[in-house]
């Protein structure tokens, strides 16, 4: 028994691992933050929200863990880099970074209810809209992981990225606003080609792929009922889940248990994306 005991420690061991989450004040960046910290790991919250971002890297320390923060929206190429550069300088290492920011995208052409919503119609997408999702959600992606990628690679010790994809990438939700889907699906793409091109320098790059969990994008939709309920229907277990269920998930990735995964995408929807059953 002792002999399993410790080898399931190494096995998930990610003590003093020099780690950044992006969009980390909230929602699912806040789990994987959590997470981290709490097998003491060094993290560093990134966000743009200054006053939630303050209290949770307070309320984490507050926990006796090792967690500093960097004010930054990752739309700012510049900001970013200047973060990742502190972070790393702080450090002298950085060995797992959480690519996560993201934003909803609005309504879909559909309601939850199933009826057609012109608000949500391709011909009623403005370019202000489809260009905000593609910046944060694909192309500030892009930027972190060219930080991401940049530090591990002058450190020389190899590293771990884990990218929050989307169901979204592989599947067509109506209820879901337009820009989404191929911002997540260009996202989940250069998961792959990364992983590809960095497998060289001995880094990791996998994403994580939730399907809908209670956070407050979208400004809480999901406390919405209607829009609750039509997300519950695509789940096989019938429910929105929690962060706390997306630890698991995240501390595996990010550990030696996952050493030989690179390249993938692991879906984490309650079996959204097989499709509706009676």
């Amino acid at each position: 028994m002792g002999r399993d005991t410790v080898n399931l420690e190494k096995m998930f061991d990610v003590v003093g691992q020099a780690s950044v989450v992006t969009g980390a004040a909230s929602g699912i960046g806040l789990a994987y933050a959590e997470i981290m910290a709490e097998c003491q790991a060094r993290v560093t919250l990134m966000d743009k929200d200054l006053p939630l971002l303050t209290q949770e890297v307070e309320r984490l320390r507050n926990m006796g863990n090792d967690v500093r923060s960097e004010h930054v929206d990752v739309t700012d190429r510049v900001r970013l880099d200047q973060a990742f550069e502190c972070t790393a300088m702080e450090y002298g290492r950085l060995d797992v970074v959480f690519v996560n920011a993201g934003i909803d995208a609005g309504p879909g052409f559909m309601t939850p209810e199933g009826s057609r919503n012109e608000l949500g119609a391709l011909e009623n997408v403005s370019p202000d809209q489809w260009d905000k999702v593609i910046a944060v959600n694909l192309t500030a992606a892009f930027h972190t992981l060219q930080a991401a990628s940049l530090w591990m690679k002058r450190f020389g010790r190899g590293g771990c990225i884990i990218v929050t994809t989307s169901n979204a990438a592989g599947i067509n939700e109506s209820i879901v606003g337009t820009p989404y889907m191929p911002a997540k699906a260009g996202l989940a793409h250069l998961v792959r080609h990364a992983a590809l091109e960095l497998a060289e320098y001995g880094i990791r790059v996998n994403a994580i792929a939730p399907g809908a969990f209670q956070t407050n994008i979208a400004g809480g939709r999901l406390k919405i009922p209607a829009d609750r309920k039509a997300f519950e229907q695509r789940s096989l277990q019938r429910r929105v889940p929690t962060t706390e269920e997306i630890k698991g998930l995240a501390l595996f990735l990010a550990s030696p248990a996952a050493a030989y995964m690179t390249g993938s995408t692991v879906l984490i929807d309650g079996g959204a994306t097989l499709g509706r059953i009676a």
